[in-house]
């Protein structure tokens, strides 16, 4: 790293910055310090894990977390190889405090330089050709970026018409807490059904709608449906009477009248709750801070080529939920965890590292670099 001050602005000058210190970020960090690099920085506008710590706190990984060395497997949720989450923190589906306190120790373990508290406010690319990074404490210049901010910070707060009467599900601290007995969720995949399971545990009835009948597990791919985990706890739900199923229909407007909230369909139906209807929309992506530097396909999310690199902006690398390669979706840890390889051996070629840290991931299942085993029928 080299620091130049000139009129009295502090300028850092680095190999590779890597923005967000969620699983990505820390997973690709993690690489790049076994293979030697020691001029990159991992920048983090909360705290590390910042994401996970805003879970509700009943929210927890849909994925089993264990340790299976002994059948030749990584645990699921592991960004590195070799380590598990599960092992250490003694849990099979962890919360977002303990996922993220797992990040912690990987941190610590391979002495991360990790700058907290910094969020970014501006990436733009110069004539020399490295980026231009403006914090909330500095300048930065570095030649190859890798966006790793994730998608949970970037709710979708607008997906039709009075949204703003709503709550958005990754807003809720706790769902015991949350207050009235009735609510009305919008939504019918992994956030909407967790929001009413986790009501109904509550004691609270609750009202969801959803576009599909994804519930209903006609896939083993969590991309495409939701996880047998989802799905064995809303059917266990159901029959008690608290939850309220809408299928097949898209919410067109929401309004309020009086003390009330009127959730309409496209269907001509009209729900109404005395409490602020329940967003579980998903999200909208992280790359929208940076959009300029990338070009986005039909799919709306951004073009990159076989390492990962946007197809417009040479050095800026993908990596985490928002990645897609036509339509192949890496959603999911155990998914996109397998990407950071291919974007770590880019780096390692143009900065000349030492590569041979990849022989071991590849080993461990962690290098994922065909992806004609990937679509509907995924072998992962």
């Amino acid at each position: 790293m080299i620091i130049i001050i000139t009129g009295g602005i502090m300028k850092q000058d680095y190999d590779v910055v890597i923005v967000g210190a969620g699983a990505s970020g820390i997973g690709v960090g993690s690489i790049l310090k076994q293979m030697g690099c020691n001029t990159f920085c991992i920048l983090e506008k909360g705290e590390i894990g910042d994401s996970f710590r805003k879970w509700p706190k009943e929210m927890r990984l849909i994925t089993p977390s264990f340790p299976s060395q002994g059948f030749g497997q990584t645990d699921l949720n592991a960004v590195v190889p070799k380590t598990s989450p599960g092992y250490n923190l003694n849990q099979e589906h962890l919360n977002g405090e303990e996922f993220a306190d797992y990040l912690g120790l990987i941190v610590k373990h391979f002495e991360l330089p990790v700058h907290t508290n910094e969020a970014v406010e501006e990436v733009q690319k110069q004539d020399n050709g490295k980026y231009a990074i403006h914090t909330t404490k500095r300048e930065i210049s570095s030649r190859l970026v890798v966006w790793a901010t994730g998608e949970f910070q970037f709710p979708n707060l607008s997906p039709f018409p009075g949204a703003n009467y709503c709550i958005h599900s990754s807003h809720v601290e706790a769902w015991d807490e949350l207050e009235g007995d009735h609510h009305i969720v919008i939504g019918g995949y992994e956030s909407g059904l967790d929001a009413v399971y986790h009501l109904d545990q509550s004691g609270k009835a609750s009202d969801l709608v959803a576009k599909t009948s994804t519930w209903r597990l006609d896939s083993s791919d969590p991309s495409v449906d939701v996880s047998p985990y989802t799905f064995n706890r809303i059917k266990e739900v159901i029959p008690k009477g608290n939850i309220s199923i809408h299928e097949n229909q898209a919410v067109t407007s929401v309004r309020k009248e009086g003390g009330q909230y009127m959730v309409e369909t496209d269907l001509g139906i009209i729900l109404t709750s005395d409490n602020p209807p329940i967003l579980a929309t998903g999200f909208t992506g992280g790359s929208q801070m940076i959009s300029h530097l990338f070009q986005y396909g039909e799919h709306g999310k951004p073009l990159v080529n076989e390492e990962d690199e946007s197809i417009i902006s040479d050095g800026l690398y993908l990596c985490g939920p928002e990645l897609r390669h036509d339509s192949h979706v890496f959603c999911f840890i155990y998914k996109f965890r397998q990407r950071f390889p291919i974007v770590a051996k880019s780096i390692a070629d143009k900065l000349k590292l030492n590569k041979d840290i990849l022989e071991m991931y590849q080993k461990e299942n962690f290098y994922l670099d065909d992806l004609s085993s990937c679509g509907e029928r995924c072998e992962c």
